[in-house]
């Protein structure tokens, strides 16, 4: 039985780039892009696999190996994860809960050909895919074509329409969904052999497809984005919609002018695939529409992601694999940890303000909603006195963050920007200050209540005289929850 009828009832820095001349060249040419989505695929098992066309494409370019978000946001499911990939937000925004695409906010979040064609009508947009419902509901009828296979041609069909358009028409940007690898997974299990067959299927698709690209008569002139991703992953004994670490996984392989052969990144997600074709095609983001993917052509580096040659494997914690780097206390240069205050004891990786990753984090302790934390990339700050709390210890969690000194003009106004996630209990609290120059830190944000995961934008009023601002979040409490904070930033307004 074929998964449409189980389920459609229910880094290196990719913008190195080369000589200014090679730069000239790919602006002459005509931007397009494929995106391809592995229904269900590991990047472990593809790595696993005979998957040539895959390796082919990594060694290319950019490989990103990247998390998706568990239940209460959304569970391991085709319909949000799809969703997310295609819009370019995450399921508090699009609202996709299942894989019946239940109170979907398409209207307001379309998926990206249709931001495509509103911006660029003149531009030729295609979908085809396996799984009905992304080509008959996420992406909306502006799409020039959507084809829903039938069933009882299910990849083998989506393939051979899109080698058809890819190499006979003239699209601009095209996605394409093929189901299965997920169908194995079901079936058999992602440690199966079946799945590496399935995986090794795929891949011979994802090769006719990248060969009608370079087969096409007018590719000499043309600049294609090639992504390759997936909506969510496996079990080793088949299934998903859980929080654990394999079912969470999804990955980006991307080739095309600004990214790096064989290089890796951990800062893209999900939402990132939007954005990226959106930014090749030279469709401008507007802020409004409130996208949570940025374009992989864009990376902007932040101060804890310097910290990766740093993480460490597990001290105190027993259920993160022994393998798996992830927490450092060791600050980034010109960022500090006062302790002073803090407690004795306790669990070592988290006591007072920690640097870690999502993989080492939310292996800490699954399904208490630290999966939520979608919009901190990479490595990021936290300070969790619920895990800290697992050991025994004295006193109580009580430890700031501090940050750099960001020059500011005197009399003027700035923006302070962060991402954060805080889940609360009593009497736990969440402080932002600033202090300008050497002057006492005032308060301009107190958290007391729980916050999902957001990018919070602090309007700040520069006194006179002042040259520098400085921002601290010292987090109390004991055995309460977390606070993450990333991508901290002053900015003159």
């Amino acid at each position: 039985m074929s998964r449409r009828s189980l389920l459609v009832s229910a880094s290196a820095l990719a913008a190195s780039a080369g000589p200014l001349s090679a730069l000239a060249r790919a602006a002459a040419k005509t931007p397009k892009v494929l995106a391809i989505g592995l229904d269900g695929t590991l990047l472990t098992r593809i790595k696993d696999a005979d998957a040539p066309h895959l390796g082919a494409l990594m060694a290319a370019g950019l490989t990103a190996p990247s998390s998706t978000c568990a239940a209460p946001l959304a569970p391991t499911l085709s319909g949000p994860g799809w969703s997310t990939i295609i819009t370019g937000v995450w399921p508090d925004k699009h609202n996709v809960k299942d894989n019946a695409l239940t109170g979907h906010q398409f209207a307001q979040y379309p998926d990206f050909l249709t931001r495509i064609e509103t911006a660029k009508p003149s531009l030729t947009t295609y979908a085809v895919s396996s799984w009905a419902p992304i080509t008959d509901t996420v992406f909306s009828s502006k799409v020039d074509t959507r084809v829903s296979t039938p069933a009882d041609e299910y990849d083998t069909g989506t393939t051979a329409r899109a080698v058809a358009q890819l190499l006979d028409g003239n699209p601009d940007a095209v996605f394409v969904q093929l189901d299965n690898v997920d169908h194995a997974g079901h079936s058999y299990g992602a440690a199966s052999p079946q799945y590496l067959d399935a995986v090794h299927g795929v891949d011979t698709q994802v090769g006719q497809m990248v060969a009608a690209v370079r087969s096409r008569a007018s590719y000499a002139n043309e600049d294609w984005l090639i992504m390759i991703t997936a909506d969510h992953g496996h079990t080793d004994a088949g299934g998903h919609g859980g929080s654990s670490r394999p079912e969470r996984q999804t990955f980006l392989i991307a080739t095309g002018a600004g990214t790096a052969a064989g290089s890796v990144r951990y800062d893209v997600k999900m939402p990132d695939v939007a954005a990226s074709a959106l930014a090749h095609l030279g469709v401008a983001i507007d802020p409004a529409w409130g996208l949570d993917g940025r374009p992989l052509q864009q990376p902007a580096p932040d101060d804890f992601d310097t910290l990766r040659p740093l993480l460490a494997t597990r001290v105190d914690e027993t259920g993160i694999g022994n393998n798996i780097l992830g927490f450092t206390h060791t600050p980034p240069p010109g960022w500090s940890v006062d302790n002073s205050a803090m407690g004795t004891g306790g669990v070592t990786e988290w006591r007072g303000w920690s640097f870690t990753t999502d993989e080492f984090w939310t292996a800490a302790q699954t399904d208490q909603q630290r999966e939520s934390n979608v919009r901190a990339r990479n490595v990021f700050a936290v300070a969790d006195g619920d895990e800290w709390s697992d050991k025994p210890h004295s006193g109580t969690f009580d430890s700031t963050l501090v940050s750099p000194a960001y020059a500011v003009t005197g009399g003027a106004s700035a923006t302070l920007t962060y991402s954060t996630y805080y889940r609360r209990e009593s009497p736990q609290k969440g402080e932002v200050l600033v202090a300008y120059d050497d002057g006492t830190p005032v308060p301009v944000k107190t958290y007391t209540t729980d916050t999902s995961s957001r990018t919070e934008t602090l309007a700040l009023h520069v006194p006179a005289g002042a040259t520098t601002a400085g921002v601290r979040f010292r987090y109390t409490g004991g055995n309460n929850w977390y606070w993450v904070i990333d991508g901290v930033q002053i900015e003159q307004t």
